[in-house]
């Protein structure tokens, strides 16, 4: 099979995010009349670029085991254009899942939990990538390998994946058409689900298409405005802090707790906000609380 070349789309799409980023700038404080947080900004477009430079060595990491992995699939699928039909809606479907257990399992969470600690939302948010995901969060993706994706298809479409969700990091969009809300994720659902509201908590997990969460149970409209952030905000600027403070506190959780192994296990496996001794609240717990102080009133 002849293996098209494909440049990184990543790159290419750089001065586009430059460019939208001060546009969405001019827009906030010229036409909205709003403040926009010039640190905060800061501190997502040097994750983003630390990402970049990551991703140069992690890459070709992943694009090693994709290959290894590639040996065993079940079929060969070729480089045409309904293949590539297939993989959007596969791809999404992986990411749907690799995206819900970051919020399920802190193991996960330590790495996305850097794409939720701003307490803005706009373009430059989206910039605002992990430093350590990609060096294990491509499990995900191993079945697209196995069942017979060629890995550079499946790499370029989880790029085409990040690209698409740039657009939906935005205040100054409200709502898309009907049509597009119902299938299509869109900065209204991504709203909710970069929120600490309560009933927003661990909702809207969908890359490109929204159905998943439909499906699945894990979609909630925009309903009240959304309240950005972390149930506990981490208060920094300082890009080293946002990309490992969760890391430092999971292992001191682990190693620090007197307990038994299974439950330092725990701390790793658990949700965010488990504790051993019953006394930590998880998203569930938070939404749970919201619907029956809602349902008194």
């Amino acid at each position: 099979m002849q293996i098209p070349e494909i440049p990184n789309l990543i790159h290419y799409a750089i001065p586009f995010f430059v460019l939208t980023v001060i546009l969405e700038i001019i827009l906030t404080v010229k036409v909205k009349l709003g403040h926009y947080e010039f640190k905060d900004a800061g501190t997502s477009i040097a994750m983003g670029l630390g990402n970049v430079a990551i991703g140069l060595l992690t890459k070709g990491l992943i694009l090693g085991v994709f290959l290894f992995l590639y040996k065993f699939r079940i079929f060969t699928i070729p480089f045409v254009w309904w293949s590539w039909i297939i993989l959007l809606f596969a791809e999404d479907f992986c990411y749907y899942w690799n995206h819900r257990i970051a919020h399920e399992s802190r193991l996960f969470w330590a790495s996305h939990v850097v794409h939720h600690s701003s307490q803005k939302y706009n373009l430059s948010t989206a910039l605002r990538q992990t430093w350590t995901g990609s060096f294990y969060t491509f499990i995900f993706w191993f079945p697209l390998v196995i069942i017979g994706f060629h890995p550079v298809m499946v790499l370029v479409q989880m790029s085409i994946s990040l690209i698409y969700q740039y657009w939906i990091h935005t205040e100054l969009i409200d709502k898309m058409p009907k049509w597009f809300e119902a299938i299509f994720n869109t900065p209204s659902h991504h709203r909710v689900h970069h929120a600490t509201n309560p009933q927003y908590l661990d909702r809207n997990h969908a890359g490109v298409f929204i159905i998943w969460d439909k499906i699945f149970g894990t979609f909630e409209p925009e309903v009240e405005k959304p309240i950005y952030g972390l149930v506990t905000n981490i208060d920094t600027y300082n890009p080293v802090k946002v990309a490992f403070i969760e890391w430092v506190n999971m292992f001191k959780d682990f190693f620090s707790s007197k307990i038994s192994i299974k439950n330092k296990f725990k701390y790793l496996l658990k949700p965010p906000g488990w504790k051993h001794d019953g006394t930590g609240k998880l998203s569930s717990d938070l939404r749970n609380e919201w619907e029956q102080k809602k349902q008194t009133n």
